[in-house]
């Protein structure tokens, strides 16, 4: 198969259907609206042969100067193992690269085993230093 990432934000309805099929939370429409609109950058990967089907995404987020966070790192299970989150990381991290300030904390949550993807651009655990907390309106 034949894969291209690109920037690009996909659609609201992609974006939710990516979240779901790869195994992350749902995510409301009306929340994929705001937070697509609210996105620094966002990269989608194209399955090529198959007419340019989105099949993979990261985005990040934050205020672009001092706090950003890689988040929706996701590919569809039929096209995990093949080396697709090392290469939206590898947009992302261009992206941070050449536009993000030096000083700027980025920050991601890793689930299982994707800290092994993540050490590869820097990331460190910052236990026990820190302990990452999260929240989820009810």
């Amino acid at each position: 198969m034949n894969y291209q990432v690109i920037y690009q934000t996909p659609d609201v309805e992609t974006y939710c259907t990516l979240r779901v099929q790869s195994g992350l939370s749902p995510k409301t429409q009306e929340a994929a609206v705001l937070g697509l609109r609210n996105s620094l950058c966002c990269v989608v990967v194209l399955d090529v042969g198959n007419n340019n089907e989105i099949i993979g995404m990261g985005r990040l987020v934050g205020d672009g100067a001092c706090h950003c966070q890689v988040v929706d790192i996701c590919v569809l299970p039929a096209h995990q193992k093949k080396g697709l989150g090392k290469l939206i990381m590898s947009k992302l991290d261009a992206y941070i690269q050449a536009n993000i300030p030096d000083s700027c904390y980025v920050n991601l949550i890793a689930d299982g085993e994707a800290y092994r993807l993540y050490e590869q651009y820097g990331f460190k655990e910052v236990w026990p230093t820190s302990r990452g907390m999260g929240y989820t309106k009810k």
